[in-house]
């Protein structure tokens, strides 16, 4: 990606010039990550003291470059089911459930195991299984427009982590996962992927693991996915064209995203989402829709790979998409943190905060 037009104060004498990453010019330094989620700003707050008033004739050039690190898939309307599937969804004992759940384009007869109550003309059903409700398309209206419309934002999701490039890490393990720790970032294998042990996913609370595999996902009985450093589930996404299936009594962190059909083995949990596009199919299993991370939230490091935390003092204006934050005392990187893609547009420096507009 190309950098854009460097901007200068009216009031400079200076003639506009690039700015190279890890450049200062006067009291900052920037460096921008462009359409990208996150975007990173740091200001030298300690350079900007020794400017003094030469605040108002600084020189603002951002460095405009493409990152690593990897935005949140979208996952639309699908977003709002703990579980969703085009096939049917089916229970056998009985589970637990926290969250909705949905089938399209099949209909509500291929939902089975809940004993599901349905009062006449309702838009959903429930069951005492589920703390929730449960939609399907031939249901009350708005619920058949609804469901296809959060199938096909599920497909979408599904091609937009399958398509991912770039990956961070290929092959790993030859997809042999268990025991690791793993960092944030993209992971991509042209085989099954396997976890036979613990596995471990070490980030912030803004940080983005996604998975690409080209094959089936199994994760042994008794073995569980952690998640340290304060990383959420709903930042990890598990996209397979295979099969996906969490063998007896294990726990999984993240949102599934298959081409066919997820399985949980009698006790089996998941924090996250299963979205299948056939059938999903659960024994005695908990499913419990993961915390959703604040919508559009200014965090910050003191390094570009350092862990993201809220920025104190913030304001957010929705309306003209600007968000504001005291100036820190020493240096910081900033990110916007969204559930979509974001491009920062503007970057000054007004009153002792940082004033950043995005679209």
């Amino acid at each position: 990606m190309g950098d854009p037009p460097p901007g200068e104060s009216p009031n400079s004498s200076h003639a506009p010039s690039r700015l190279v990453s890890g450049q200062t010019i006067n009291q900052m330094t920037i460096e921008n990550k462009m359409k990208m989620i996150p975007s990173a700003l740091v200001v030298n707050a300690a350079k900007r003291l020794r400017v003094g008033l030469c605040l108002a004739v600084a020189v603002i050039v951002p460095h405009w470059e493409t990152t690593a690190a990897q935005a949140p898939v979208n996952l639309g309307m699908a977003g709002n089911f703990v579980v969703l599937a085009k096939s049917g969804i089916s229970t056998g004992p009985a589970s637990a459930i926290t969250g909705d759940i949905g089938v399209s384009p099949i209909d509500s007869t291929a939902i089975t195991g809940f004993s599901l109550i349905l009062t006449a003309s309702s838009p959903f059903s429930t069951s005492a299984q589920i703390t929730g409700k449960v939609y399907a398309p031939d249901y009350a209206a708005p619920t058949p427009a609804n469901l296809t419309t959060a199938i096909g934002d599920m497909q979408t999701a599904y091609t937009d982590a399958a398509g991912r490039s770039l990956p961070d890490f290929t092959e790993l393990g030859a997809g042999q996962i268990g025991g690791l720790t793993l960092v944030p970032g993209l992971y991509k294998w042209g085989t099954d992927v396997l976890i036979s042990s613990d596995v471990t996913l070490n980030g912030g609370p803004n940080d983005v693991w996604i998975f690409q595999s080209a094959g089936k996902i199994t994760q042994a009985n008794g073995t569980r996915i952690h998640l340290t450093g304060g990383a959420l589930a709903a930042n990890v996404f598990w996209q397979a064209f295979g099969d996906v299936s969490l063998g007896t009594t294990s726990h999984f962190e993240g949102i599934i995203m298959t081409l066919t059909s997820i399985s949980l083995g009698t006790g089996a949990s998941i924090n996250g989402r299963l979205l299948a596009q056939t059938a999903v199919t659960l024994a005695a299993a908990t499913v419990t829709a993961p915390a959703a991370p604040a919508a559009t939230t200014l965090v910050s490091a003191t390094t570009v790979t350092g862990s993201y935390l809220d920025t104190s003092g913030q304001s957010l204006d929705s309306g003209s998409k600007t968000i504001t934050a005291p100036l820190s005392g020493s240096p910081r990187f900033y990110r916007i943190r969204s559930m979509t893609a974001l491009t920062i547009t503007s970057i000054t420096i007004s009153g002792g905060n940082v004033v950043i507009i995005y679209n």
